[in-house]
């Protein structure tokens, strides 16, 4: 068994474990810490997200998982808050138009209820809050990170994902769906959220 510690993320996304696996070797010099998703294990679990706001979900899907893995896990919640609907879509970001999950789906339905709201009450922001939870299911560290910017009236760009072609980025008057991914990620709500929490992951798992 290796003695090298292993952080595991709440998610089969292999782009995650890459940006993280990054931050961490900047951090700590020759690694270290072995970055891990849920697809390396096949006996992860579905966590129901049944928490009403990003931090409940968050903590439900690391404590659960970590508890059930017996690993030290870092899961996330993130989603988009609109101002002129009262912080919606939220955590049902993913399903707003419905359960099948139809990102244009989302999106049209975000352009609808905007309709004929001017720009200075489109605001809007992405939100992300982070929970690192330890084998025993105990949280250890959490953080948020938010991106302000506004809802444009169609949609802009083909990159991203969600919302992206929709979320502009005031400091450069374009969509994360026309701005390049180093650009996304050096703004991104996860991205600042990942970069809050990193003093804590190497506190408490890089080898010593």
């Amino acid at each position: 068994m290796s003695s090298t510690p292993r952080l595991v993320l709440g998610t089969n996304n292999p782009h995650k474990r890459s940006e993280l696996a990054e931050m961490l070797a900047g951090s700590i010099p020759g690694g270290g810490i072995e970055v891990a998703t849920l697809a390396d294990f096949a006996n992860a679990i579905e966590v129901e997200e049944t928490g009403t706001t990003f931090a409940e979900n968050s903590r439900l899907k690391a404590v659960e998982q970590a508890k059930h893995l017996g690993e030290w896990v870092l899961a996330d919640d993130s989603g988009i808050a609109i101002d002129a609907l009262k912080g919606r879509p939220g955590v049902d970001s993913a399903h707003f138009a419905g359960p099948q999950r139809d990102n244009d789906a989302n999106n049209q339905l975000v352009l609808d209820e905007l309709a004929g709201v001017p720009r200075q009450r489109r605001g809007a922001k992405y939100v992300c809050h982070v929970v690192l939870a330890d084998p025993a299911g105990e949280v250890q560290a959490e953080a948020v990170g938010t991106c302000r910017g506004e809802i444009a009236t169609e949609l802009r760009g083909s990159g991203g994902f969600g919302y992206d072609p929709l979320f502009i980025v005031r400091e450069y008057h374009r969509t994360f769906g026309e701005l390049g991914p180093a650009v996304k990620q050096t703004l991104s709500h996860r991205s600042r959220a990942l970069r809050t929490i990193l003093p804590d992951l190497v506190r408490l798992l890089a080898p010593r």
